[in-house]
């Protein structure tokens, strides 16, 4: 019989598998606009589309992430390790924070302090995973060991890796957004020709007669 907690579970490792699925095919989709011409403009035109919505995106994913953890404390009765704790102490606030900046379109906020954020969260979570994975002496407390998976769904989803996924996934769409004042130059101007010609340097004979 299939239990509620069973089906959360998997329902987020489902998503997790998603979040990781959508930071791989944007890296590989930076990594194509680089090589082209037309590469930039497509990777501009994704830019383009995902940032009206990249905060937003972001908020849900933390909130989901939140909302997770607190099911498996309280729901699952599974107490948090201190690694667990750590990666909390990034998330939570997240939540707040960028439902903040959603709620009031402040990308550039966002982008500058809430990225560190993440990616402390996602550094730490990706720690955690493989102290689950490769045999080695817990650095935690015995009563609650990070070296233990409490879940484990299609044999390699854990919590740090739920963790993971989302942390992964808010840094990208905060990079990936673009905010009202940042500089589209560097993308998009090579391709559409859109840039400011270099002013000319006058010829020698122009700046001897001048003279």
């Amino acid at each position: 019989m299939v239990t509620s907690s069973e089906v959360v579970n998997t329902g987020y490792s489902v998503l997790a598998l998603v979040a990781d699925a959508a930071v791989l095919a944007i890296a590989i989709g930076f990594g194509l606009s680089r090589t082209s011409p037309s590469g930039r403009e497509r990777w501009g035109r994704f830019r383009d589309g995902v940032s009206p919505i990249a905060l937003h995106l972001a908020w849900i994913v933390a909130v989901l992430a939140t909302l997770g953890s607190l099911f498996l404390q309280f729901g699952e009765q599974l107490d948090p390790c201190e690694f667990c704790w750590f990666q909390r102490i990034c998330m939570y606030p997240l939540s707040l924070l960028l439902g903040i900046a959603a709620f009031r379109g402040d990308i550039q906020v966002a982008k500058r302090y809430f990225i560190a954020l993440a990616s402390v969260g996602a550094a730490l979570a990706i720690y955690h995973y493989q102290l689950e994975h490769i045999p080695q002496p817990t650095v935690c407390g015995t009563a609650v060991p990070c070296n233990v998976a409490v879940i484990n769904i299609f044999g390699f989803i854990t919590v740090p890796f739920l963790s993971m996924a989302a942390f992964l996934l808010i840094t990208t769409l905060l990079l990936v957004a673009r905010g009202r004042d940042d500089e589209y130059a560097g993308d998009d101007d090579a391709v559409t020709g859109d840039a400011e010609p270099d002013e000319p340097v006058p010829s020698p004979a122009r700046v001897s007669s001048r003279s």
